[in-house]
């Protein structure tokens, strides 16, 4: 081991100040991944100088550039950094699993007791704040990811692939990402801009081709050998079956975090599988916003209720054995550090991200129409789909909780959860009377 690796090695924490520390973070975590960033950062770099600001940093930009959630991944990528494979698995999974009992509860809360006025009301009020917490992270996305026309026309493109012509979510990742290596063939930017990393790290950290491949063969065998399993004991048309096979090929394709791949989601999970309804979308969604850890749980919520309903099954026991196939989504190491450094990489990656900004533009329209309007048709026109809602199904209590916090996020920037549970409320005020 080299001198500066051990160096490195020595200001680490011990295994059980990682695990005491990432349990303090997976239960505070929320607010989203700005906030749980923001978070790992006070805890890491500020407070314990377990790592350092261009490490933590060079850790983040990485992660973004995975499928998944972002803020999952930076803490996987930090308990393994500081004490490899049983680390990262600590970390990520202290992450995860506070938030993921909260929304099982929640979801049997859901199933059991939703017909309930009160219930009914919370539920109403928080599907009308989701819609303006979902512009918010559009707006944040847009700002961030539309860099000149041309990724602007590839948003543009998108939105109209996936939103009128039903396009699968990775046939546009795809596309965006060989558009991008077009893009970048046709600017004439072949060269790399390497922006190399002089921050020790430890002997496991090395690049090693005999490790690389240890590590894909193991965790292509615990991925896909439980969802053979599945296919063989269930057999594929079982519902456990097919929502492993899912959300496991939706684990691939997740560029741009939960809000670009919940328009995919919503689409699949409601217009083909009918595991759920939209309105019940939405409902996940704002349950998934008020519990700690990453929002992509809202997944659970949706293999919870698809599980329920069809699995044969009783349907509480059936929801919480359909819940917990969202895990396909979270296997994955980062091990490939020097990605960053390649121009034409780095210019498909910026591509996937406009892309994701037309994805999530098409999320917030289906999600205003289907909280605005108690029924949403389609009209064909050629090859394009149209969403036709139903004027006289308007709803305007919903709009005004949708605007009033609207206004309380993007105008006067209140706490997430204070607007989440301040909407609650109108909501039971408006059932109640």
């Amino acid at each position: 081991m080299s001198e500066i690796a051990g160096a490195e090695i020595a200001r680490s924490p011990s295994f059980a100040d990682l695990v005491r520390v990432f349990a303090r973070i997976g239960v505070l975590s929320f607010g989203g991944p700005a906030g749980q960033i923001a978070l790992m950062h006070r805890e890491l770099v500020e407070e314990r100088k377990w790592l350092d600001e261009p490490r933590f940093l060079h850790a983040l930009n990485y992660c973004m550039l995975l499928p998944g959630p972002e803020a999952m991944q930076l803490a996987t990528y930090a308990g393994w950094l500081l004490h490899g494979v049983k680390g990262g698995l600590a970390a990520g999974l202290l992450f995860l699993l506070p938030g993921a009992a909260v929304l099982m509860l929640l979801s049997t809360v859901y199933l059991v007791f939703g017909h309930v006025d009160l219930v009914q009301g919370l539920l109403f009020g928080l599907k009308a704040a989701v819609l303006a917490v979902v512009i918010e992270a559009l707006i944040k996305v847009s700002r961030r990811a539309l860099k000149g026309g041309q990724m602007v026309m590839i948003a543009i493109v998108s939105f109209i692939g996936i939103a009128l012509l039903k396009l699968p979510f990775p046939v546009i990742i795809v596309a965006a990402a060989l558009a991008g290596v077009a893009l970048n063939a046709m600017n004439g930017n072949s060269q790399p801009s390497l922006n190399p990393d002089p921050a020790p790290v430890p002997d496991w950290a090395q690049p090693s081709l005999s490790r690389l491949a240890s590590t894909l063969a193991l965790w292509l065998a615990l991925w896909f050998g439980p969802l053979l399993l599945l296919h063989w004991t269930l057999g594929s048309g079982n519902v456990f079956a097919r929502e492993a096979s899912f959300f496991s090929a939706m684990a691939a394709v997740t560029f741009g975090g939960a809000y670009a791949v919940l328009s995919w989601v919503a689409q699949q999970a409601v217009e083909v599988h009918a595991w759920l309804r939209p309105d019940e979308m939405l409902t996940g969604l704002g349950l998934a916003e008020t519990t700690p850890g990453p929002l992509i749980l809202v997944l659970l919520f949706v293999g919870f209720l698809g599980g329920a309903r069809q699995s044969g099954l009783d349907p509480l026991l059936g929801g919480i054995a359909g819940g917990m196939s969202f895990l396909w989504i979270f296997v994955g190491a980062p091990y490939v550090e020097k990605v960053r450094g390649i121009a034409w990489l780095a210019t498909a990656l910026a591509a996937v991200s406009a892309a994701v900004v037309g994805i999530i533009a098409n999320l917030s329209l289906w999600f205003a129409l289907h909280v605005l309007f108690g029924t949403v048709g389609q009209a064909a026109l050629g090859p394009f789909e149209l969403p036709v809602p139903d004027l006289a199904s308007f709803a305007p209590a919903a709009a005004a909780i949708a605007l009033g916090a609207g206004i309380a996020l993007l105008w006067l920037h209140v706490n997430m959860i204070a607007v989440l549970g301040l909407a609650m409320m109108a909501g039971i005020c408006v059932t109640l009377l």
